[in-house]
């Protein structure tokens, strides 16, 4: 035991001289939210990641392949989530003016969208059997039960996404905002990059039955992960608290003073222009480097795992400099700026023949992506109190799925009718070649990068003080705050 004991000690001194370069998310700790107690409430993210995979990933394919789904009715079904990405707003508003009996205000809007999602994983497997035609059972039952599936999943989990987010900015101190917002991001890429891989080896040997398994196995983790992680998170008001409360403002009057914030109009159209510059290549990456540079299947799955990597080191780049006080939008721009870059390497690595340079564009993607993100949504975060953080975070949410999913639709139908096109000789005989539909594309994600710079360039190249300056004339602009400006 003593020997034991010997090894601990030196195992914990060695944690002790780690740097905190080193250790990017420990420094998010504080005495209100400690680490591990932030680690814990991070758990929604890893479900959020989990059940994201499955939808558009794992089922995906499985749905065309081995269950052979027609493949219209499978993009209907795996976009049915989207269609609650624009209510991501309400449910914020709901959820700060929630007055639970039990004195809360975020976890019932959590432990609700977990059971949604559980709702929906529970009768999946079984709605996509009869959607297969492998039973006696009539087609209509199948589609009706699949659609009410992917209906309750996406449901739950905006609903838990938005709340958990508006949670986290309740419960952080402004000050290690930032670096919390890192670490809920890193959180949820975890989540995604770990199914993805356990969803593969689980699945390696597909049969029907491991289908089910699976699926209910995810459903019973969501409840599990979002149950500790809702675990004496959230402070209970006293009864004589809510009493004394203003009366909450309607969903109307909340959305007219959320557009009387500072710049909020023009952040949520950097988020929309950013977000559907950066994912339109997120269904093009994998069939382009297939069919320009023959790559094989696990090495096109490979393209994913470089991306997410460079999603990661964007998260842990973002929260370095958000440290050293660098403005958030100003580490958006950089992430632009990073994304630009990228997108031109990708687009020129088909003319040097060179894959390595294509992965290399890849990774940049990613770490642009990851930069662009973190800064948006930490911006966002400073723009309101706690009163108005569900709203706020709930918009942003809403803005970046819907734009997410509306480009990557986009994407794919416009590659289609572009690569027809030029095969055709309509552009010419020197683009008569299969890479034209993915390099248009590209050089239009680059474009909207570009004009999402622009839009972004005032708020960080004139000076906070001037912002301010520029917005104090507003009614009602006293109402919010953002982050690093001097309240009025």
């Amino acid at each position: 035991m003593k020997g034991l004991d010997l090894i601990n000690s030196k195992i914990a001194r060695g944690w002790q001289r780690v740097g905190p370069q080193f250790l990017p998310f420990a420094d998010a700790a504080t005495a209100e939210l400690p680490l591990g107690k932030l680690l814990r409430l991070a758990l929604f993210q890893i479900s959020v990641g989990m059940a994201t995979v499955l939808l558009t990933g794992t089922l995906n394919r499985i749905m065309i392949v081995e269950l052979a789904v027609p493949a219209w009715l499978v993009g209907l079904m795996v976009s049915l989530p989207v269609v609650f990405a624009p209510f991501r707003a309400l449910i914020g508003y709901k959820s700060d003016t929630h007055r639970s009996v039990l004195g809360w205000k975020r976890v019932p809007y959590i432990w609700f969208g977990s059971m949604m999602q559980f709702g929906g994983f529970a009768i999946m497997p079984f709605a996509l059997l009869l959607l297969s035609g492998d039973t006696n059972g009539p087609m209509i039952y199948g589609q009706l039960g699949a659609g009410l599936a992917f209906l309750l999943v996406g449901a739950g989990l905006n609903t838990t996404q938005t709340a958990g987010l508006a949670l986290a900015n309740d419960l952080a101190p402004e000050e290690v905002r930032p670096r919390v917002v890192a670490l809920l991001f890193t959180m949820l890429l975890v989540g995604m990059v770990g199914s993805a891989i356990a969803y593969s080896l689980i699945l390696k040997s597909f049969n029907e039955v491991r289908l089910i398994q699976l699926i209910q196995g995810v459903a019973l983790l969501t409840i599990i992960f979002n149950g500790i992680a809702l675990w004496h998170m959230e402070p209970r008001r006293r009864y004589q608290e809510r009493e004394t409360e203003e009366p909450s403002l309607d969903f109307k009057a909340a959305w007219a003073k959320l557009n009387r914030l500072p710049e909020f109009s023009r952040l949520m159209v950097i988020v929309g222009l950013g977000t559907a510059a950066f994912n339109m290549q997120d269904i093009l990456l994998e069939p382009f480097g297939g069919q320009i540079f023959g790559l094989a299947v696990g090495q096109t799955t490979l393209l994913m795992a470089i991306l997410a990597g460079g999603m990661l080191t964007g998260f842990m780049l973002s929260e370095q400099l958000l440290n050293q006080k660098i403005d958030a939008l100003k580490v958006s721009a950089i992430g632009l700026l990073v994304g630009i870059m990228s997108f031109g390497i990708v687009v020129f690595s088909p003319l040097a023949g060179a894959v390595g340079l294509f992965r290399s564009g890849c990774f940049g993607v990613g770490i642009g992506a990851g930069l662009f993100a973190v800064g948006t949504l930490t911006a966002t975060m400073g723009l309101a109190n706690a009163s108005m953080s569900g709203i706020l975070l709930g918009t942003w949410g809403g803005v970046q799925a819907t734009c997410a999913g509306v480009s990557i639709a986009f994407s794919g139908v416009a590659r289609d009718l572009l690569s027809q096109a030029a095969m055709a000789g309509t552009f010419g005989s020197v683009l008569k070649s299969p890479a034209t539909g993915y390099v248009i594309v590209f050089i239009l994600e680059i474009a909207l990068l570009f004009a999402t710079l622009m839009i972004v360039g005032p708020l960080v190249g004139s000076g906070n003080s001037r912002i301010m300056r520029r917005n104090s004339s507003k009614p009602g602009w006293e109402e919010g705050r953002v982050e690093g400006y001097r309240e009025a």
